[in-house]
This record gives structure tokens, sequence and C-alpha cells, in this order.
């Protein structure tokens, strides 16, 4: 992967000890359990210092929060980036590869940021050697995490939401590609469409 060599020498540049650096990247995923459509991983670059006044995890907060929140952490962020891996590739390699090589495409756009502490959501090593700190629920926890979990949500809720518009009958926008009944059902009536993870039960049982 050619982003990986990028992020081995990236690696070099960013320490991870006890000593609070002056900037945090945190990492967080969305979309792993979804039927339908691609993993977003985001990886947001915030001053540790800034306050975290409006930021929660993404799943405690309205759509509407979750929209009005990513405005500011655009404007407030010192970095971001968004890795995407769809759907045909998540059933040929796998969700677990697919969200590692999502987090290597997001950590890369902000490889300028350098003497910064990693964190990332959750025990999954999704960036491999590159250095970093796994903490279960970070994204309630970590200011940048915290962000980051804010900006995946949004984004890929606002594809599912564009997605709906080209296959109607899903309701790609009310669930993002989750199992509702409503999905379900239409899956059921329809059959499944190309933006459908087939390696997935119960679709893998139609194929």
């Amino acid at each position: 992967m050619a982003e990986c060599a990028i992020l081995v020498a990236m690696a070099a540049k960013l320490t991870h000890n006890k000593k609070q650096k002056l900037v945090t990247i945190g990492v967080d995923e969305v979309g792993r359990g979804s039927l339908a459509g691609p993993v977003c991983v985001a990886a947001v670059a915030w001053k540790s210092c800034s306050p975290a006044k409006g930021l929660a995890d993404s799943k405690k907060l309205t759509a509407k929060q979750r929209r009005q929140m990513a405005l500011v952490i655009k404007n407030e962020a010192l970095a971001i980036g968004i890795g995407w891996v769809d759907a045909p590739e998540i059933d040929r390699v796998g969700v677990n590869f697919a969200l590692k090589k999502a987090a290597l495409i997001a950590l890369e756009q902000i490889k300028t940021v350098t003497d910064c502490q990693i964190i990332v959501d959750g025990r999954d090593k999704l960036l491999g050697d590159v250095p970093a700190e796994y903490i279960v629920k970070a994204d309630g926890k970590i200011p940048a995490v915290m962000a980051a979990s804010i900006i995946a949500k949004v984004a890929r809720d606002s594809y599912m939401c564009a997605l709906s518009k080209v296959h109607p009958k899903y309701g790609f926008d009310s669930h993002a590609g989750y199992g509702t009944a409503r999905h379900m059902a239409a899956i059921a009536e329809f059959g499944a469409c190309q933006l459908h993870r087939m390696s997935y039960s119960p679709l893998k049982e139609t194929a």
C-alpha cells in the first residue's frame, strides 16, 4: 500500500510517551457493522489544550448537533483527514483490513502534523506499526477522538443520504445502511444492490 511507506517515515517523527504533547490526533471509525456502503475513518489533529465545549461521543448527539459541531471542528481543528473503503473492497479483503486501510488513508492526509500523540478509539490496531495509544471509549473521553467521531459520522451519514437519492427504495437516508427492519424488508422485496456487503450475514445467504 503506497500510504504505508509514507507513514513509516512519518512514524519516526511522531513521539509517543508519557509527556503531554501540544497536539493530539484522534482517530475513529464508523460503518463497521453496516450492511451497505463504505467504512469511514476520520483523523483530527486537535490542540491538546483546546476546550472541548460541545464535543461528545457522536452517538450521544442528535444529527443536527453533529452537523453543527462538525462545522465547529472544521474551523478549529489543525487538520482533518478522512479515509474511505467501499463495499466491494470490504467484501474482498474483510472489514478489519478495510478499516486499517481507511485509517492509514486518513492519517496520511495530515502527515505534516508532527510532535503529536495519536489516540485511537477502541482496541483494534488500526494504524499497524504507527505509534499510537488505543483507548476503549476514547470517543467519550478525549476531545480529539470526539472530534474524529463526529467528523466520521457526519461524513458517512451525508454520503449515505446522497446514495439514497440514487437508490431510494432502500431508505439509506434513514438507517445509513444498518440492518433495521425497514432496510431488511427492502432487501427482502428488492434484493441487494452493488452497495451491499455480500460477505455479511444475512446477505451472503441470499447471494
